[in-house]
C-alpha cells in the first residue's frame, strides 16, 4: 500500500510517500530523492522497495523551503533543484532523515538508499546517524570521505559520469576500502528509468540486485 503522510520533523511538517509490503515488513528504508523532488520515478522506487519487503518512506526533502516540489529534467528542473538543496543544507536533511528513521523503526532496523544529492545524504546518514545505506551516484560524497561511516554504505558509479570522474570513484575505494564500490558501463542517473537519456537497464538492474543483498544483510 502506498499513499502520502505527513512526517513530523524538527524542520516542520515534511510530505513523505510511504510504501509498506501487503506482508510483515522486513526493516524500514528512507528512500533519499534526487534534486527533482520526490516525482513519480522516486515514489515508484520506494514501491519497488516495499514489494522487496521493506517499509520504505521517501521524504519531501524541499518541503521545508517549497512545498509540492516535482521538477523536469531539462536545466531549468537542475539549476531549480540546485538552488533548492542549497537552501535546505545537510545538516536540515539529515534532520528529515532522522525522523523518517525514527518513524520507521516500528518496523525493525532501518538503513536508507539515495540517488545523486540523495547518493550524499545516504552517505552522510552512515557517518552522523549510523545508518546501513547505500548510495547512487553521490556527486557530492568525495568532500565526506575522511569522515569515518559508523555503519557499512555500499557505492554505485556510472563510469561513464559526465559529473563524477573516475579519479572520485577511487578515491572511494583508496579511503573507505572496507565499503563495496562498483563501477558500472553506464553515465550519472542510471537507475532513472523514467529517462531515456539516462537509464541504463542492465547496469540498474545488477545494482539493485546487489543493493538487495546489502540490504539483507544489514537490514534483514
Amino acid at each position: 500500500m502506498s499513499h502520502w503522510i505527513t512526517l513530523d520533523t524538527p524542520q516542520g511538517p515534511v510530505s513523505a510517500w510511504e510504501a509498506t509490503p501487503a506482508t510483515k515488513p522486513r526493516g524500514g528504508l528512507v528512500v533519499i530523492q534526487e534534486i527533482f523532488g520526490v516525482n513519480g520515478h522516486i515514489r515508484a522506487v520506494a514501491d519497488g522497495y516495499a514489494a522487496a519487503g521493506y517499509a520504505a518512506l521517501a521524504p519531501a526533502f524541499f518541503d521545508p523551503v517549497r512545498k509540492n516540489v516535482e521538477l523536469g529534467y531539462g536545466e531549468a528542473g537542475f539549476a531549480e533543484g540546485r538552488e533548492l538543496i542549497g537552501k535546505l543544507g545537510f545538516d536540515a536533511a539529515l534532520r528529515i532523515v532522522a525522523a523518517a528513521r525514527d518513524r520507521l523503526e516500528a518496523f525493525g532496523k532501518v538503513g536508507t538508499v539515495g540517488y545523486c544529492w540523495g547518493g550524499t545524504v545516504a552517505l552522510l546518514a552512515a557517518a552522523r546517524l549510523g545508518l546501513p545505506s547505500v548510495s547512487y551516484y553521490g556527486a557530492r560524497n568525495a568532500a565526506f570521505l575522511d569522515e569515518p561511516p559508523q555503519a557499512p554504505v555500499m557505492f554505485h558509479f556510472g563510469e561513464k559520469d559526465t559529473s563524477i570522474p573516475m579519479e572520485a570513484v577511487r578515491q572511494h575505494r583508496q579511503k573507505l576500502p572496507q565499503m563495496q564500490t562498483y563501477a558500472y558501463p553506464a553515465g550519472h542517473a542510471f537507475n532513472r528509468d523514467v529517462d531515456p537519456k539516462a537509464y541504463d537497464a542492465d547496469s540498474a538492474t545488477l545494482a539493485l540486485q546487489r543493493t538487495l543483498a546489502f540490504f539483507a544483510e544489514h537490514i534483514g
